[in-house]
């Protein structure tokens, strides 16, 4: 009789758990740090980078395969215009939602001044590392970011993950003008992309069989960093710092369970229940490694595989959506502007939180979809509120965790988009749940 095999998520699920157990057990039977982070940390490096190394690919093959198979420029705009306008409204909404919350909650007013100034202590080189590069972008000047999105040489933009904006925008170009081409000449040209896709998504399945080895390594690597020598001291400032990361968890999960849900319900047919087990698998490898872009190949097969979206609608939305879509970014960008507001004993007017609105959407969307990302664009946020930001120290300590857990939103939200881009372009998504269920029944007997 064969033995079942467990599935993926359940895999990755004991990696987290174990790798908890594991950090901890570091940290209270004294093991060395040093140990951890030059054995077990590097694998953690090895399967991020290995997601990371077919995510810029992934991204432009699927793409163009995707815009090309639309067929007709006037699908493409349609398409277009539903999946942008889409993205815009709940990252508005995302940004309100957590402005409403954190001037409810104000979590901010209870930082004592010791601890506030213990904070802005221990973390005071990394905040100067994060201002230095929020002031060049600040510097450059409005009108820069649309720059950015042309590059000047197609290869150094593939070579960094955070110019994948510059690769989006090749891919949708690259596309059309594929539309405009003879057929002969046009099916070469996708096929190859086609091939070269298709390569790329097995290349996935490699990459996956280690996922629950290397999230073990990612959380395990982060308990002890986060504790450092000092377990005692590191956990009565995390307590300091609880309300805080409650209030951008509850925003969080409002995203998930009410904003989310509520989209599904007015475009689609699908039970979230059955949209939350199609997705998991993205879910869970967000969590670990705090990248929508890292987790784009997971997250596209999921949506393609288990709710019965089609490849045209995924292999545009998803890229978009992995580069600008950050609900889960812009909601933690206006807790925090507040909080670190009311930490430091200032008052924000409206003008304030609606500059905070703006540029929170705004940065984003330019945001890359890395881990701590959102922080060096939180600087930006912080300037345009007025808001010192040498107060960014105050919430170093809990941004990983909390970074995890938007990053699970920011999949979520471009899941959620896909299949209402696909429901509205008269696919039946969600039909495929039976095969999730089976999964869970009976995964490889």
């Amino acid at each position: 009789m064969a033995s079942k095999k467990l599935p993926l998520h359940t895999k990755i699920m004991l990696g987290l758990v174990l790798g908890l157990l594991f950090g901890l057990l570091c940290i209270f039977t004294g093991i060395p740090n040093i140990l951890i982070i030059h054995y077990v940390k590097p694998f953690g490096t090895i399967f991020v980078n290995a997601l990371k190394m077919v995510a810029m690919p992934l991204i432009l093959a699927s793409l163009i395969v995707g815009v090309s198979n639309l067929g007709d420029i006037s699908k493409l705009s349609r398409m277009g215009g539903k999946t942008i306008g889409i993205y815009m409204a709940t990252t508005i909404l995302a940004t309100t939602i957590g402005l409403l919350i954190v001037n409810t909650i104000k979590p901010g007013k209870i930082i004592t001044e010791e601890t506030r100034t213990e904070l802005m202590g221990m973390f005071e080189e990394d905040v100067s590392q994060k201002t230095d590069v929020a002031n060049k972008i600040k510097d450059e000047g409005p009108l820069q970011p649309l720059v950015n999105i042309i590059p000047d040489n197609l290869f150094n933009a593939a070579g960094k993950n955070s110019n994948m904006l510059q690769i989006v925008f090749f891919a949708i170009i690259f596309g059309i003008a594929i539309l405009q081409i003879k057929s002969e000449k046009k099916n070469i040209v996708v096929g190859f992309f086609e091939g070269l896709n298709d390569v790329i998504i097995q290349i996935i399945h490699y990459i996956m069989m280690i996922a629950p080895y290397g999230v073990f390594a990612l959380i395990s690597t982060l308990i002890v960093e986060i504790a450092g020598n000092d377990p005692s001291k590191a956990l009565e400032i995390l307590n300091a710092l609880l309300l805080y990361a409650v209030t951008v968890v509850i925003g969080l999960s409002i995203m998930i369970l009410i904003v989310y849900p509520t989209i599904l319900k007015l475009f689609t047919k699908v039970k979230y229940k059955d949209f939350f087990k199609g997705i998991r698998d993205a879910q869970l490898l967000g969590f670990s490694t705090s990248s929508s872009s890292a987790t784009l190949p997971v997250t596209m097969e999921s949506v393609e595989k288990n709710l019965n979206v089609s490849e045209e609608v995924s292999s545009f939305v998803l890229p978009l959506g992995a580069t600008i879509n950050m609900d889960g970014t812009s909601l933690y960008q206006s807790v925090a502007a507040v909080f670190i507001a009311h930490a430091m004993g200032l008052e924000l007017t409206l003008t304030s939180q609606l500059a905070i609105v703006l540029t929170a959407v705004l940065a984003s969307i330019g945001s890359a979809g890395v881990p701590g990302a959102g922080m060096v664009m939180l600087v930006i946020v912080l300037e345009a509120a007025g808001i010192p930001a040498a107060g960014l120290a105050l919430i170093v300590a809990p941004d990983r965790p909390l970074d995890m857990l938007r990053t699970i939103v920011n999949i979520t939200g471009d899941a959620t988009v896909a299949l209402t881009v696909a429901s509205t372009e008269g696919e039946q998504v969600g039909i495929k749940r039976v095969n999730i269920e089976s999964e869970d029944q009976s995964n490889g007997k």
